[in-house]
């Protein structure tokens, strides 16, 4: 994974699940929209299109709370939920394929916390050590990084614990993958330090951006200084629209607010890939996009690597 001079960003999508539940799927089982990889793959794949039609050129695949401990509440055994797995990276490729060849595709690797579908990625109060994360993750980051996505996106991280789990499972493998946090008042959700979060990413060649997603658009500005403290890896920025969802309601609250000032201020502090995550659907990115290509700055991109 290269990165090279560009006067503008790369735009990442935004939420699959909001364009799910746009167009009239109800996510509201624990599986959330991975449920979908069984049921619609083709809604999965028709989501992919409109994103990347709206002006994305990075498409997160659908496997965020894809595992077989998930699947297997469905009543799918190991060989299927793999499967599905692969399914999730294939359906991101195709679109691709079919609307910009010249996008890429990341597979998404969500924190264990999602897969309990209880909140608890918010909070990173995990019964687990870092040792039984590493090797809670490491079946599913093999299905996935064997799939020929461009990159994993290891996403909604809240612990330093987690991170570094993930960390070693791709230390030294050759597979490249951005790290994003999700951080509340400048801090992980486990109320670590978010700097020393990103120190850790720092000397693994694999770790190609760090940043942060599912997180208030307000945290962004802190968290790139914060990684430009430490690293010079490009950052990675895709905040949901200003909302926050309070889990014990499974409901948003709160107001959206994604201005296009804001955005210029993450482009000019630095941020290289821009996008959104929860309450995000393509008109917002197809904004973004537009923005971006027209007055937005950014000093790196994202190459695809060589066949």
């Amino acid at each position: 994974m290269v990165f090279a001079s560009t006067p503008r960003p790369v735009v990442i999508d935004g939420g699959l699940g909001t364009h799910l539940e746009a167009r009239g799927h109800d996510l509201s089982s624990s599986m959330w929209s991975a449920r979908l990889l069984l049921e619609h793959p083709d809604e999965v794949a028709a989501v992919h299109d409109d994103f990347f039609a709206a002006g994305a050129r990075v498409a997160i695949s659908a496997s965020y709370q894809a595992s077989v401990e998930g699947f297997g509440r469905l009543g799918l055994d190991r060989a299927e939920a793999e499967r599905l797995m692969r399914v999730s990276v294939q359906l991101a490729i195709a679109s691709r394929d079919r609307v910009d060849p010249s996008g890429w595709v990341a597979a998404s690797v969500g924190p264990y916390g999602a897969t309990l579908a209880d909140g608890s990625e918010y909070r990173g109060d995990y019964a687990l050590d870092e040792a039984q994360l590493r090797a809670w993750h490491a079946p599913r980051l093999a299905v996935l990084a064997d799939e020929g996505a461009d990159l994993l996106a290891f996403e909604t991280i809240p612990s330093r614990a987690e991170s570094r789990a993930l960390i070693d499972l791709v230390r030294g493998t050759g597979v490249p993958a951005w790290l994003s946090f999700t951080v509340h008042l400048g801090m992980l959700r486990t109320g670590e330090p978010l700097e020393q979060a990103f120190a850790d990413a720092d000397a693994v060649d694999e770790i190609v951006a760090v940043g942060i997603n599912c997180s208030h658009p307000s945290e962004v500005l802190g968290a790139i200084a914060a990684a430009r403290r430490v690293t010079a890896k490009p950052v990675v920025v895709y905040p949901n629209s200003g909302e926050e969802w309070d889990a014990k309601n499974r409901v948003w609250v709160g107001e959206p607010g994604f201005p296009r000032s804001l955005v210029e201020q993450w482009v000019e502090a630095g941020a290289a890939l821009v996008g959104g995550c929860c309450r995000v659907g393509p008109a917002d990115i197809a904004q973004l996009a537009a923005h971006l290509a027209h007055g937005g700055r950014a000093t790196r991109r994202l190459d695809r690597p060589a066949p």
